[in-house]
């Protein structure tokens, strides 16, 4: 234990540096919003990434002279977080338990400087808003690719498989393999096609080669040549084209205004009777009802992700209760590894900030002005 806990304290206390982003001097006021811990704060010495690990920066905040303030507290006028907004000068949020950062929050927020995402996916916030009023808004890029990607690999086996009933069966003290048996199938032959394929859809596709998959993928970028010959994928334009051709489905793309609604019933129409999706992007991607519809009618026959809209997911959310899904909480990019990745880029652009550097140029997604150009 003594060594884990080193591990972490080596990675998250990690900082580099580079060149000029916000001149900042002065005692700083940083709020974070991440998720409450409650009884497992203490099972693990590097779980950094709730209230109660604050990412593991508390004492190095405080030693410099900054107020640093933690809440998992976010929603509505009277949250903790509403309590801040006027006077903050940094805001550090998580995809998996996001501070949805509106315009009208930007606006009441008259220090505010730099918004951090603790992770990857910065659509919880206005992001034209953000650019209008002047804000630097930059995420841990990579720091869950690897975490999302395994993950998603999980889930499609899961699906197959129909892993989730012979579970059920044990649990309930049944015993019915025909039960499982009559919709089980095997990966291998399968055609897979990720809609995205960035860090994480990559990652994927590199993960299934071995699988004996046939592979497709849709983006707005080819794939450098030598790396799509080495992972055997096959560059697919049009994504109407590609649906139909799929077994299963995986949703690798940013949530933007462009993505938001995406699938919907016409879209789930183009795809093959039976198919699997697995969604770990973003829920906003998918029309909800839409999902659920399909799901019912076998048209999809499992659908598997962590992400919903909104999140926290209500408890009367159509997707706890359709049938043949592997939903679970927004848990993929946060395991202890990628906690330990992302509290240490969080640690190093808050640095960089203190001494007026510029960020790695790959974690920006809004700088003097201009979105990064997935958000366009």
């Amino acid at each position: 234990m003594a060594m884990l806990r080193a591990v972490g304290r080596q990675l998250v206390d990690r900082a580099v540096g580079s060149r000029a982003a916000h001149t900042s001097a002065g005692s700083k006021k940083i709020v974070g919003v991440f998720y409450q811990a409650g009884e497992y704060a203490d099972k693990n010495p590097n779980f950094v990434g709730c209230v109660e690990g604050a990412l593991g920066i508390r004492d190095w905040l405080e030693s410099k002279g900054h107020n640093y303030i933690v809440t998992d507290d976010k929603e509505g006028l009277n949250s903790e977080l509403e309590k801040h907004i006027e006077d903050m000068h940094v805001l550090i949020t998580t995809p998996f338990h996001p501070a949805y950062v509106t315009a009208e929050r930007i606006k009441k927020a008259k220090n505010l400087e730099l918004l951090l995402t603790a992770g990857i996916g910065s659509d919880h916030i206005d992001l034209p808003a953000a650019a209008a009023a002047g804000l630097t808004v930059a995420e841990v890029t990579g720091s869950n690719t690897v975490s999302v990607a395994e993950d998603e690999l999980m889930r499609i086996l899961i699906l197959l498989r129909n892993f989730l009933p012979g579970y059920q069966q044990v649990v309930q003290g049944e015993w019915n393999v025909a039960g499982i048996a009559h919709r089980a199938y095997d990966l291998e032959g399968k055609t897979v096609g990720t809609v995205g394929a960035g860090r994480i859809g990559r990652l994927l596709l590199q993960r299934l080669k071995p699988f004996n998959c046939n592979l497709l993928y849709h983006d707005r970028l080819q794939i450098n040549p030598e790396l799509e010959k080495e992972i055997g994928a096959k560059f697919e334009e049009d994504l109407d084209a590609m649906l139909p051709k799929c077994d299963v489905i995986v949703i690798n793309t940013p949530l933007t205004e462009k993505t938001r609604g995406m699938f919907n019933k016409e879209k789930i129409a183009k795809m093959k009777k039976g198919v699997i999706i697995v969604n770990n992007a973003r829920g906003a991607i998918m029309d909800t009802q839409a999902v659920a519809d399909a799901c019912s009618t076998g048209h999809v026959a499992g659908y598997g992700g962590d992400v919903w809209f909104p999140q926290p997911a209500p408890k009367e959310h159509p997707w706890r209760y359709m049938p043949n899904h592997a939903m679970t909480p927004h848990i993929s990019g946060t395991t202890i590894d990628a906690q330990l990745r992302y509290a240490a880029g969080v640690k190093d652009m808050l640095d960089r900030y203190f001494k007026g550097e510029d960020f790695p140029v790959e974690n920006y997604i809004v700088k003097e002005g201009e979105l990064a150009s997935q958000y366009k």
